[in-house]
């Protein structure tokens, strides 16, 4: 991505979840193998857990919420373009929201897992230390964050989306100035394909942890949701392709980039073939 992609306002969120979903690529997966590998959490100590809790939830939550803000933020790119086409409509409207979802949700985590007074139940030789942070029960904590950082971001999300395709329909038909809409269809695209992803993933789930707060038997779909927890790793694999496949000059880079590599290696191992046809094989007396 070149200096113009990143400096791009309507490139600023896609960078913040790249940037946040690295963690859990990192450090969450990588404690999973790990913990598959040895049949337990290691080193078995509290602070991989409150790590692990702490990635786990707070970067995936930050990431749904950027998401929601990225749906929402592309009405104002696209209706409202001229509210950031000035130093202090860009810092109201597209820095200052980013710097308040970002700084809230690691500050709460942080405190919830870290600081709260409260006392975990690490279990080592269960995923995620078991999942369950002692916060989680701690007052209306549990439920603040599955209402306000989990089903209301996918919501928004769904919302903003749908409402952005039909916006733009009506305005299509109404001023007939397809020119204009062209240069807007890859963020709208971009758009689409990034919410499809994340609200088909986490939609069948929060509906049936919703159902289970309504008094549905706890035993009713444990196993999808069990399914369902690992699926939403794809929604963080997949993003990175989705998100910049909307460059046409970076694909461009990026194939030639490997096809370089692919024909280097090709004519290294076409060399090293012919040299070792070119040596005389010793007969064994």
């Amino acid at each position: 991505m070149n200096r113009t992609h990143r400096h791009a306002l309507h490139n600023h969120t896609i960078l913040l979840l790249l940037i946040f979903y690295l963690p859990i690529q990192l450090i969450d997966i990588n404690i999973y193998l790990v913990f598959f590998s040895y049949g337990s959490v290691q080193p078995s100590q509290p602070f991989v857990c409150l790590l692990w809790w702490f990635v786990d939830n707070g970067c995936y939550v930050l990431g749904l919420v950027l998401m929601a803000w990225l749906a929402i933020e592309r009405h104002i790119f696209i209706f409202h373009d001229r509210w950031v086409s000035n130093r202090r409509g860009r810092f109201l409207f597209h820095y200052l929201p980013l710097i308040i979802l970002v700084t809230y949700i690691l500050l709460f985590y942080l405190i919830v897992v870290f600081i709260l007074p409260c006392e975990n139940n690490y279990l080592y030789t269960v995923p995620i230390c078991g999942g369950s942070p002692c916060y989680e029960s701690y007052g209306i904590l549990g439920m603040w964050e599955f209402i306000l950082h989990t089903t209301t971001p996918i919501l928004l999300e769904g919302i903003a989306s749908i409402a952005l395709v039909l916006r733009v329909q009506i305005q299509k038909r109404r001023l007939r100035q397809s020119n204009q809409w062209r240069k807007q269809r890859r963020m709208i695209i971009q758009l689409l394909l990034i919410s499809s992803l994340n609200i088909g993933i986490n939609i069948p789930c929060s509906m049936l942890l919703i159902a289970h707060l309504c008094g549905v038997p706890q035993d009713y779909g444990a196993e999808a949701i069990l399914y369902f927890y690992f699926l939403e790793y794809f929604v963080i694999f997949l993003f990175p392709f989705i998100s910049l496949s909307q460059f046409p000059d970076l694909r461009k880079t990026m194939k030639e980039k490997i096809m370089g590599v692919v024909r280097r290696r090709l004519h290294h191992t076409a060399i090293v073939t012919h040299t070792r046809r070119d040596i005389p094989m010793n007969r064994v007396a």
